[in-house]
């Protein structure tokens, strides 16, 4: 049998170490960046705080965890990935403070399989360091998010430079960022659509680059910004990958990006969870405590048997990634799978906590408010669905059965 779900000893040594490290660094740090509300009453404490998290982080050892280790990485696979991402957000900065965060993360991936030698030095470099941070351009107003074939924002070549215009938003972290991943049209009748579009890297600030604003959403302004674009001019050697490679390029970096997402959803979730059972053994009413009470047990029991089967997927379409097998259809799965048992799981912590719940005095409200944006991010639930359905129909006309659209495990 090769299935087997343990860790190696030096796994469960890195997963102690980070377990331990957010424990006993990164929570207590949010606790006094919380408390002393040092984010508005005193920037430089604030940043010294951030910043102490991450050196603390790299001396010791748990950085980068993505990454390999000739770029400063620890090497490891996406199974391996699950479980530091899973212990690094149950705390807030955690992903931030390993540096494995969105988008950044994507980024990386993207720039170590596409980028020149000379770009991987200019812009990988210093992104795996945590000296620099990106974005991710794609993203427009004007036609759906979920399908690239539809961009408008246009290149034009003009000597060894591309012109670029269009409009872009909803790009995270370009606020703060030191260069872009931009996606723009630059065929215009390609073969297929999919060959249409092309990735530029754009430094920050350039000429041409106007951020507009950072869009207020539903959990506050928080870098995700509004950039219109007017005729940005970048060297032909900015070009990341190939001509008409765009789109190919946005897929590669999605598919793992998404299920990253997924790794740290699943640790909100058992927060959550754990909140949930914690207020039932501690809250009395009506002559019992919740716990004792069976709608209660339905809450939870619902929310175990839902985070017991996001693990499973999230493991299992890592495993395939690691393996160079196809995880598309699992990822979506996953992806659309685990973003919709987080809303549940907080919304049931929530209605267990009552009114305390609805408040800001836990941190339920505010991870509500995040999960929310998990339905649409990175692809909305329908157009999965519709992808999911798709290649289960496929599977089935290929060969009489649905097996193998569904993970294709040996069960």
């Amino acid at each position: 049998m090769s299935i087997d779900f343990s860790l190696s000893p030096e796994l469960e040594e890195i997963r102690a170490r980070v377990r331990t490290f957010v424990d006993e660094v990164i929570k207590p740090t949010e606790e006094r960046i919380r408390d002393d509300k040092l984010e508005e009453s005193d920037r430089d404490a604030y940043l010294e705080a951030l910043i102490g998290m991450r050196k603390q982080a790299h001396d010791a050892g748990i950085w980068l965890p993505h990454m390999p280790k000739e770029w400063g990485g620890m090497g490891l696979g996406h199974v391996e990935l699950a479980m530091v991402q899973a212990e690094a957000a149950r705390s807030y900065y955690g992903p931030w403070v390993f540096n494995c965060q969105a988008p950044d993360e994507g980024n990386m991936h993207t720039l170590l399989h596409w980028a020149t030698d000379e770009q991987k030095e200019k812009y990988l470099k210093p992104l795996c360091e945590g000296r620099t941070w990106s974005c991710f351009a794609m993203t427009e107003p004007e036609v759906a998010g979920s399908d690239p074939t539809l961009i408008r924002t246009n290149a034009y070549q003009d000597g060894e430079e591309w012109v670029i215009n269009g409009h872009k938003w909803f790009i995270s972290n370009a606020h703060r960022a030191s260069f872009a991943i931009l996606i723009a049209r630059t065929e215009e009748d390609p073969d297929l659509p999919q060959a249409a579009n092309t990735a530029f890297i754009v430094d920050i600030p350039s000429p041409g680059w106007n951020e507009v604003r950072q869009i207020e959403t539903m959990h506050g302004s928080t870098g995700h910004s509004e950039i219109v674009i007017e005729d940005l001019r970048v060297h032909e050697s900015q070009m990341l990958g190939g001509r008409g490679q765009g789109h190919l390029l946005g897929q590669y970096r999605l598919g793992p990006a998404r299920l990253a997402h997924c790794m740290r959803w699943i640790a909100q979730a058992e927060t959550a969870l754990d909140m949930m059972v914690d207020r039932s053994l501690n809250r009395f009413a009506h002559g019992s405590l919740l716990a004792e009470k069976q709608g209660i047990q339905w809450m939870i029991a619902d929310s175990t048997m839902e985070l017991y089967q996001a693990k499973l997927m999230v493991l299992h379409a890592a495993y395939r990634i690691d393996n160079g097998l196809d995880f598309k259809s699992e990822v979506s799965m996953a992806k659309h799978f685990v973003a919709n048992m987080l809303n549940r799981v907080i919304d049931r912590s929530i209605q267990v906590h009552g009114a305390l719940g609805y408040s800001t005095d836990t941190p339920l409200a505010h991870m509500y408010q995040h999960a929310r944006w998990a339905r649409f991010a990175d692809g909305a639930d329908e157009v999965h669905q519709m992808r999911i359905a798709q290649r289960t129909i496929a599977a089935y006309k290929d060969t009489g059965s649905t097996a193998t659209a569904t993970g294709d495990l040996p069960i």
